[in-house]
C-alpha cells in the first residue's frame, strides 16, 4: 500500500482528503505543522506522496519541499494551497513540486492528481520499448534504475523530470506540443497549469545544460513546445 504525508493544517480539510485517499488505498500519515511533517518524514521513509500546503505553522510547506528535495528526489510532491498567485506557483514548483492543486477542489481532481503522480514515480520501463537505457550524447537515461548519467555522473532529477526528459529523448529531433506532453506526463484531462511543462523544462535545463540560458539539448520549438536535440 502506497504511503502518503499529508500536511494540512485546517483539520476540516485534512479529514476531507485523508478520508478520499483511504478510499483510493492509500495510507495516510498525517500532520499539522512544518516540524510534525518532518518527523513524519524520518519515521516514515517509504513514503511516496507528500501533499503540503504552503500556509502551515513554520516551517511552511516550501521549505518543507525544500526539505525533501535535499533528501529525496524521487518522492512525489504536489502542493495544495490556497494561494493562486502566479509568483507563489512558480516558486513551488521551482523548489521541485511536481504538482500544483489550488483549494477548492474536488474529490476527483485530488485523486486524479495524485494517481497521475503515482504513475510517473513507479515508472519503471520506457515508453517507446527501446529497452531501459536511452543514451543520447552525453546523456544515458536508465528507466529501470531511475537515473540520469551525464558524462557518467548521475544528476539528481524528479519523477517528473524523468519522465519528460524521457519522452522528448525517445522522439529525438521531433517537436512535441506541450499539450501532448501534458497529456503523456501529466495525464488526459489534467486540471492544472499548463504551464507546468514550461517550469519543468526549465528546472531541467539547471540541469543538464552547461548554460541554461542558451540550451543546446532542449530546444524550444517557439508558439509550439519543445524539441530533444540529438547529438553524437
Amino acid at each position: 500500500m502506497n504511503k502518503i504525508l499529508l500536511l494540512e493544517d485546517e483539520e476540516s480539510i485534512r479529514s476531507f482528503i485523508v478520508v478520499n485517499l483511504i478510499r483510493g488505498g492509500f495510507h495516510v500519515v498525517e500532520a499539522a505543522a512544518g516540524q510534525e511533517a518532518i518527523r513524519c518524514l524520518q519515521e516514515h521513509p517509504d513514503i511516496t506522496i507528500a501533499l503540503l500546503d504552503v500556509m502551515v505553522p513554520a516551517p511552511d510547506g516550501f521549505e518543507i519541499c525544500r526539505y525533501i528535495r535535499e533528501r529525496n528526489e524521487w518522492m512525489g510532491i504536489i502542493f495544495l494551497t490556497a494561494k493562486v498567485q502566479e509568483k507563489d506557483k512558480i516558486v513551488g514548483l521551482s523548489l521541485g513540486a511536481d504538482d500544483y492543486i489550488s483549494k477548492p477542489f474536488s474529490p476527483g481532481e485530488l485523486m486524479a492528481r495524485v494517481h497521475s503522480l503515482l504513475r510517473r514515480v513507479q515508472l519503471k520501463a520506457p515508453h517507446s520499448g527501446h529497452g531501459r537505457l536511452l543514451r543520447s550524447g552525453p546523456f544515458e537515461l536508465d528507466a529501470e534504475l531511475r537515473e540520469l548519467r551525464k558524462n557518467g555522473r548521475q544528476l539528481d532529477v524528479t519523477p517528473t523530470e524523468l519522465a519528460l526528459l524521457r519522452m522528448l529523448m525517445d522522439h529525438a529531433g521531433v517537436p512535441l506540443n506541450r499539450n501532448r506532453l501534458l497529456d503523456e506526463i501529466w495525464g488526459q484531462g489534467y486540471f492544472g497549469d499548463p504551464k507546468m511543462v514550461d517550469v519543468n523544462i526549465r528546472r531541467l535545463r539547471q540541469k543538464i545544460e552547461e548554460d541554461p540560458s542558451k540550451p543546446v539539448h532542449i530546444e524550444t520549438v517557439w508558439g509550439f513546445g519543445y524539441k530533444w536535440k540529438e547529438l553524437p
